[in-house]
C-alpha cells in the first residue's frame, strides 16, 4: 500500500464521513497516517484543531502544506490525483447518478443526524428515544429515495460490478441505520450492495470496530 507524501487523515472511528474516506483509501490502495479526534470528548473544538477545520468536524486530509475537509471533497481529490481504480463511472449519466446517491447521503441524511445535531436535540430536552426516532425518520426517508433509484440500476454494487462513490457513501449509512434500529427489510438493493461490499477488504478494514480508536 502506497502512501502520499506527508498524508494524514484526521478522523473518528464512528464518524460516517471519516468512514467514507477510509473506504476510498482502501479501494485506491493508499495509506495515510491517522490522527484521532474524539468527538464525544469535544476534541474537535480545540483551538489547534479549529485552525485545520474551522467547522470543527472530521475528516480532514493533510498532504504536506495542503489540507481539505468534507469527505466528498477529499474523495474526489483522491480520485483525481490517483485515478485508478476510478471511484466514479466513466459514462456521464452514471457519474451523475453516483453523485446523486452520494449527495442524498452526505447532504440529506447525514447532516441532520450527526453528533452535533443530536447533542443540540438533547440540549433542547429531547430524550434518547426521541433522538433515536429523529434519526430513524431521516435515514428511512433517504433510504426510500436511494432504494427507488437503485431499482433502476443493476449489479452487485450500486452501479454495476465495481464499487463507486455511491457505495462508499451508502455503506457507512447502513452502519448508522443499524445503530439506530432502522428496519432494513424493505431495502433489498441497499442490503445487497452492503453485503457485496463486506466481501472486499477495503470496506471491511474501514469498519468502525476495526479502527485503533474504537470503543
Amino acid at each position: 500500500m502506497s502512501q502520499p507524501t506527508g498524508a494524514t487523515l484526521y478522523g473518528y472511528f464512528r464518524s460516517s464521513a471519516a468512514y467514507r474516506v477510509r473506504i476510498a483509501l482502501g479501494l485506491k490502495g493508499l495509506g495515510a497516517s491517522q490522527k484521532y479526534i474524539h468527538l464525544r470528548k469535544g476534541e474537535q473544538t480545540a483551538p489547534d484543531y479549529l485552525k485545520l477545520n474551522p467547522a470543527g468536524l472530521v475528516p480532514v486530509w493533510i498532504e504536506n502544506d495542503f489540507h481539505v475537509s468534507q469527505s466528498l471533497a477529499i474523495i474526489e481529490y483522491l480520485d483525481e490525483t490517483h485515478p485508478e481504480p476510478p471511484l466514479l463511472p466513466r459514462e456521464p449519466r452514471l457519474r451523475a447518478i453516483a453523485r446523486e446517491i452520494a449527495l442524498t447521503v452526505a447532504a440529506d441524511i447525514h447532516p441532520i443526524g450527526n453528533l452535533r445535531v443530536l447533542n443540540l436535540l438533547a440540549g433542547m430536552g429531547i430524550d434518547e428515544a426521541g433522538r433515536g426516532a429523529w434519526s430513524k425518520h431521516w435515514i428511512t426517508l433517504g433510504f426510500d429515495a436511494i432504494e427507488a433509484r437503485l431499482k433502476t440500476t443493476v449489479g452487485p454494487f450500486a452501479l454495476g460490478d465495481q464499487p463507486t462513490l455511491a457505495d462508499i457513501c451508502i455503506v457507512p449509512q447502513v452502519f448508522n441505520a443499524r445503530r439506530f434500529g432502522v428496519d432494513l427489510a424493505p431495502y433489498e438493493r441497499i442490503r445487497g450492495l452492503d453485503a457485496a461490499a463486506a466481501q472486499l477488504e477495503a470496506f471491511a478494514a474501514a469498519e468502525p470496530g476495526r479502527q485503533p480508536d474504537a470503543e
